[in-house]
């Protein structure tokens, strides 16, 4: 069975996507390799063996076009009041929480927030018992 490594998105300045994916969710540089024309960096944390990978295209100055396909990143955490207000305090902008059910079942609560790219993701708390990660 394929087990899911990784998601990719592109980057332009390095060093504010960084600090941003470190403040926000603990990521730490796992592996950085670079080639002639572009980076590849993979962030990890303790919590998970998905990592996130960032490209730096190196000749690249404006913002790239997100598009409409593009949808969000997603985390999962245990307490979404403690992170969004830790979020709040490190300047990161979160919106305001939300809670999500279908039906009569509760799904979740949960804020988003935009990375300095301006991908979007979302922090969840879900709401069934025992389904956490």
């Amino acid at each position: 069975m394929a087990r899911m490594i990784h998601s990719m998105i592109r980057v332009r300045d390095e060093a504010a996507s960084l600090a941003f994916y470190d403040t926000a969710f603990g990521l730490q540089v796992a592996d950085r390799l670079v080639f002639d024309t572009f980076t590849l960096i993979y962030l990890s944390n303790d919590e998970q063996t998905f990592e996130l990978e960032l490209t730096i295209n190196h000749d690249r100055t404006t913002p790239y076009d997100l598009g409409d396909g593009y949808g969000h990143l997603a985390v999962s955490v245990a307490d979404v009041d403690a992170e969004h207000a830790r979020l709040t305090a490190a300047g990161l902008s979160p919106l305001a929480i939300r809670d999500m059910s279908c039906g009569e079942r509760f799904v979740g609560r949960f804020f988003f927030m935009t990375d300095p790219d301006g991908y979007r993701i979302e922090v969840l708390q879900r709401g069934r018992p025992g389904r956490f990660l």
